[in-house]
């Protein structure tokens, strides 16, 4: 997986994991004898409400509060990427980071100087948003 992927993954899935599945409507209702055969949808029986997840739902902001409030540690994740890939549990090394400024499309040299570092890091914001996550202008700067 690419560490860009393993940033959105440990980010979006989260979200995932503090939202429970919502229920079908009447799928904790007993069903009575002869119930639950297949009908046209409004005959009687209620369609299940299948919705995937919504990526556009994915509050980077609060989720990245929620990790450095439960991580405990003061990280500069609003504008490290060193500190945020650190935030998500995520190896943090130049090698890593070098990947990913190669994934992103960093033309500069990958020598994890400041502004590699800063490059990456508003790349990976702006692809967040590229990919449904909503990014404050805090985080993009």
């Amino acid at each position: 997986m690419s560490i860009f992927g393993k940033i959105k993954d440990a980010i979006f899935g989260r979200k995932a994991k503090a939202q429970p599945a919502p229920q079908a409507q009447g799928q904790a209702q007993a069903q009575r004898p002869g119930q639950g055969q297949a009908q046209p949808p409004g005959q009687g029986q209620a369609m299940p409400q299948m919705t995937p997840a919504q990526p556009a739902d994915v509050d980077v902001d609060a989720i990245l509060a929620q990790a450095a409030t439960e991580k405990g540690e003061k990280l500069n994740y609003k504008s490290s990427i060193v500190d945020l890939m650190k935030l998500l549990d995520l190896d943090s090394s130049l090698d890593n980071r070098k990947e990913l400024a190669t994934e992103l499309g960093y033309t500069g040299d990958k020598d994890g100087s400041a502004e590699m570092n800063i490059w990456l890091h508003k790349a990976v914001m702006r692809k967040l948003e590229e990919n449904g996550g909503k990014v404050s202008a805090d985080l993009k700067d």
